[in-house]
């Protein structure tokens, strides 16, 4: 039995997953994200699909990215009425994403007049034809069998295996930087015949655990020695919970001592209620001390922002202080109106602890530029710049060697995708010399005939 594999999107760059597999008997989409630019609204996320969304027959969800949630209203919106699947987690936190993406539309919206990609009645519809499967709990999309494994990546996030005739697929989605301290590790692939494989870190190699929270501590240390402020863009989900997690350990066993630490990100606050209410799926450990009484979110110098007065109230605060804000890439979000505050301010520093998309301005920062336009005001870059990658939910080259690895003896060909161009090809290369299995790169809308 053949069916067509095409890469709608997540090809040639790490965002926009979205991937169509036509078995003839059904259309079944994996992810359906936007691309991250500069704008949510630029103008690729506004084309029509390269495919008819009435047509699909179902889209399963690995999690709740916007890279890989963030057009599903839109989808549905264009005409799509199938089922959509996905752990329990991440549809809570797409139902968080797209209310707040669409905050963040209209405000461009007002300011740059490029139109909102979907109204709120379009990701109300997507959420009432969304369906929740536990992991490990096969259901059945036509003639195929659909499974959800624990990817390790965010809250709720799955790789997913994708069975028809005794022949089968994996999509991992974005896989975990195993081990977490939050969740469980990602689960191995055993048995398939085709991955599709992310590849962001694919020529990279993270810092080790013990080095990261080194470094987040000098960094901490370092903003209270020059009495000056540090900013940290922080992706909203598992990121910032992460953060926070390391940072409750670092002040109560007295590694650290307190400093005034502000979460200025209203999206962020409601994905930790999330994590709260799925504790059952987080690490042993993590269960354990939430038994206990210890909630790893919150410790003392811990102070919760909510609303918007109170956020520009920071900047009369005293210094030294830590500001953790969205958005990650500093695309949206209040993380720019902190930038523009400090980013002159030789004393102030900025540490990313996540990937920059290129185009995004959170990547120009990154990149050294001497200034940046925000908000439509050119603004000076006297910070310090800081990047700590072993911060990153993505597992690195090695571990996305090993996750290939682990697929099996029955593997005959992998499609590297979700990276960019010398990160895919650089992963691609290394599982043709080390592992003797076919590895493609492919380019966005290309199709390939397998055998499922």
């Amino acid at each position: 039995m053949k069916s067509t594999l095409t890469f709608c999107g997540g090809a040639g760059s790490v965002t926009g997953a979205n991937f169509l597999l036509d078995t003839g008997s059904a259309k079944i989409l994996v992810d359906c994200g936007i691309l991250q630019q500069e704008h949510d609204c630029g103008e690729e996320n506004f084309r029509p699909f390269s495919y008819e969304p009435r047509d699909v027959t179902a889209l399963i969800v690995t999690h709740a990215h916007a890279d890989h949630i963030g057009r599903i209203p839109k989808l549905v919106k264009d005409g799509f009425r199938g089922k959509i699947y996905s752990t329990a987690p991440t549809k809570d936190l797409a139902a968080l994403m797209f209310e707040d993406a669409l905050h963040v539309m209209q405000e461009h919206e007002e300011r740059n007049g490029c139109g909102l990609l979907y109204e709120k009645d379009d990701a109300e519809k997507s959420l009432s034809l969304w369906e929740t499967r536990e992991y490990h709990s096969p259901f059945e999309v036509a003639d195929t069998s659909v499974e959800f494994f624990d990817a390790g990546h965010i809250l709720g996030s799955a790789f997913v295996k994708i069975a028809r005739a005794g022949r089968t697929i994996i999509f991992s989605g974005d896989l975990g930087n195993t081990p977490e301290p939050l969740l469980r590790d990602t689960e191995s692939p055993m048995g398939a015949n085709y991955l599709v494989i992310e590849s962001v870190y694919g020529d990279r190699i993270h810092e080790a655990r013990d080095e990261r929270k080194q470094l987040l501590r000098a960094a901490v240390e370092s903003a209270r020695a020059r009495k000056g402020t540090l900013l940290i863009p922080s992706f909203s989900i598992e990121r910032t919970q992460i953060l926070l997690f390391e940072l409750n350990e670092m002040v109560e066993d007295g590694s650290m001592r307190e400093i005034p630490i502000y979460l200025d990100a209203p999206l962020a606050i409601r994905v930790t209620e999330v994590f709260r209410r799925y504790k059952e799926v987080l690490n042993t450990q993590v269960q354990t001390r939430f038994e206990r009484g210890d909630d790893p979110f919150t410790f003392p110098g811990l102070k919760m922002v909510a609303h918007t007065g109170e956020s520009r109230a920071i900047h009369k605060e005293e210094d030294p202080k830590v500001i953790i804000a969205g958005a990650g890439m500093s695309v949206g979000g209040r993380i720019r109106s902190h930038e523009k505050e400090y980013l002159p301010d030789p004393k102030a520093s900025i540490l990313f602890v996540g990937y920059q998309a290129p185009g995004s301005l959170g990547r120009r920062i990154q990149d050294g530029d001497a200034h940046v336009v925000i908000d439509g005001e050119r603004i000076k870059v006297q910070a310090t710049i800081d990047v700590l990658t072993g911060y990153s939910g993505h597992a690195d080259r090695d571990q996305l060697l090993s996750f290939v690895e682990n697929t099996g003896e029955k593997l005959e060909k992998v499609f590297v995708a979700m990276g960019e161009p010398k990160s895919s090809l650089f992963l691609a290369q290394r599982v043709k010399e080390f592992l003797g299995v076919d590895a493609v790169v492919p380019e966005k809308d290309q199709a390939f005939t397998i055998e499922l």
